[in-house]
């Protein structure tokens, strides 16, 4: 990058991203190995908001057998990330264990979006993390 154009001048109060995305993957374990939170088996939405306006966004979750959770409504604050746990999640409802599905969220302003798995149910944990969908 050239000496007179710094990233935060470049970067700064852009918004990027999409304001609908789907990540079709989804798995709570039922137990976990490890202690504490640190280490319980959970899910997890990061979400990156690089504009000035803070981000509105509503979850939906998605089941293979069942009507559809939510909307789980929360913040991110502009330029800000935000890491939502969805094993933590209890209104409307706490999302199931051992259940797969798969999630939607909507945002009022452009946000990216990549999901994150934690598997502790053996000693030897299993992380996963891919980009969401953007639609």
């Amino acid at each position: 990058m050239p000496d007179n154009i710094s990233t935060r001048a470049t970067y700064s109060g852009v918004a990027i991203g999409r304001t609908c995305w789907a990540v079709a993957e989804g798995y709570i374990p039922p137990h976990s190995h490890g202690a504490g939170p640190d280490l319980e088996s959970h899910e997890v939405l990061c979400v990156l908001n690089t504009g000035v306006n803070d981000a509105k966004v509503e979850l939906t979750i998605f089941f293979e057998d069942r009507a559809p959770a939510g909307p789980y409504r929360f913040t991110v604050l502009a330029q800000r990330t935000r890491h939502l746990r969805l094993n933590t999640l209890r209104d409307p409802e706490p999302i199931p264990k051992n259940t797969p599905f798969s999630s939607l969220l909507i945002s009022d302003v452009p946000i990216v979006v990549q999901h994150s798995r934690l598997d502790s149910r053996q000693a030897e944990l299993a992380l996963l993390s891919t980009i969401a969908f953007p639609v």
